[in-house]
């Protein structure tokens, strides 16, 4: 029997890995979960209520690509969001998620060969959300993965990159704010990433699905945006969003690609194949969700709130970063796997070591020296998860 070799080197997965590593031990105390990025808030009161008014609508295909009334709630935060007005039916595609939007979005937009006949290169920020590396390797390209440094603002420095790379790059993706250490990208370093991409031709992919937690009253500036005011085709860049942050609707699977209407027409077509949308039900809950600011506002003050608390905290550690959008903390220690354990067996906080979001280039992977904490449990358990990690690993 044999099996694909393009995922035979695939590292298990960071879950998997962080249960082998902790399961076996026995917490230190009251167990706090802030390995994963689960939210804790609670979703609008009236979700279920929508559900139960459209229930019989179980009973139906929904429309692959999803209702009118959805898209038309979709295309009207974008345009608030964004100043970005799109056509319902040519340039928004509801997605079951965005994991599957990031995924299927590379199997239908990069070529088996570039224009010059070599194997195609996708770019990804390292580290990172691990669906990227597996639509490159699905697809035959070759991942390349950039360091997100501390020196360099924890963004992928793209501008220091060959030219020979850049010019047989089909995708780049980019998260913003990150995953994991919430790092924004500005207007500069979204327009440089931009003339990049018009200079070798390639698209990129804007993965926001944490656009909408950020400190202070400024939002985040959006791929979409900046790629109209520069005046770029619409074909060039893709949005993903979803509600699973916004809205703390993780459950829900409901997410959206944007971009150009013959970028989004192959995405659909492969979808009509191989999808799986969204029931007619949650769709009813999505469009009400989307146009709804008044759950989102309270949402980021709660995280604000934790933000707050956290640079209380760990105030005079050195190398702390305080958040500035997305709920995670990206915390400086020596040994990564040994202070998870350690943190683990002595408290019972759970947090993820950030190697396992990266991959190793060059001898080193970008996480090493990190773990990553989820800003996600009620406040009063947070407090006491977060100073107890600190008394553990700081002192």
């Amino acid at each position: 029997m044999t099996f694909p070799e393009r995922f035979s080197d695939l590292p298990e997965y960071a879950f998997p890995r962080l249960r082998a590593l902790l399961d076996g031990h026995a917490p230190g105390g009251p167990v706090v979960s802030m390995s994963i990025g689960e939210p804790k808030h609670a979703f609008p009161e009236w979700v279920p209520q929508i559900i139960a008014e459209n229930a019989s609508e179980f009973g139906k295909y929904p429309p692959n690509e999803g209702s009118p009334e959805l898209l038309n709630a979709i295309a009207g935060w974008i345009s608030r969001r964004y100043g970005v007005d799109l056509a319902l039916d040519q340039q928004v595609m509801a997605l079951n998620g965005t994991r599957e939007g990031l995924f299927n979005a590379c199997l239908a937009l990069c070529p088996e060969k570039t224009a010059a006949g070599q194997r195609p290169a996708i770019l990804i920020p390292n580290p990172f959300y691990q669906v990227y590396a597996v639509a490159a390797l699905a697809v035959g390209a070759e991942p390349v993965y950039l360091p997100a440094l501390a020196e360099t603002g924890f963004l992928p420095d793209f501008a220091s990159l060959d030219p020979a790379l850049l010019d047989r790059t089909e995708i780049a993706y980019i998260c913003t704010p990150s995953n994991p250490q919430g790092a924004v990208a500005s207007r500069d370093y979204l327009a440089q990433l931009f003339a990049l991409a018009e200079r070798h031709d390639f698209k990129v992919f804007a993965d926001e699905c944490y656009s909408e937690l950020y400190a202070g009253n400024t939002a985040p500036v959006g791929a979409l945006q900046v790629a109209k005011d520069m005046g770029i085709s619409p074909e060039r860049v893709l949005l993903f969003n979803s509600l699973s942050k916004r809205s703390s609707l993780a459950g829900l699977r409901s997410g959206f690609v944007a971009g150009g209407p013959d970028c989004i027409a192959r995405i659909k077509q492969l979808r009509t194949y191989a999808g799986a949308p969204l029931p007619l039900p949650l769709q009813r809950v999505a469009q009400q969700v989307w146009g709804d600011e008044a759950h989102v506002a309270h949402n980021r003050a709660l995280y604000q709130d934790k933000y707050q608390l956290a640079d209380e905290i760990f105030a005079g550690v050195p190398g702390f970063q305080p958040v500035r959008a997305g709920f995670f903390l990206w915390l400086p220690v020596e040994d990564a796997e040994a202070a998870t354990l350690k943190i683990w067996r002595e408290t019972g906080v759970r947090v993820l070591p950030g190697p396992y979001l990266g991959r190793e280039v060059d001898g080193r992977n970008p996480g090493d020296g990190y773990i990553r904490a989820a800003l996600v449990a009620p406040r009063d358990e947070l407090a006491g998860g977060l100073k107890a990690l600190r008394a553990c690993i700081y002192g």
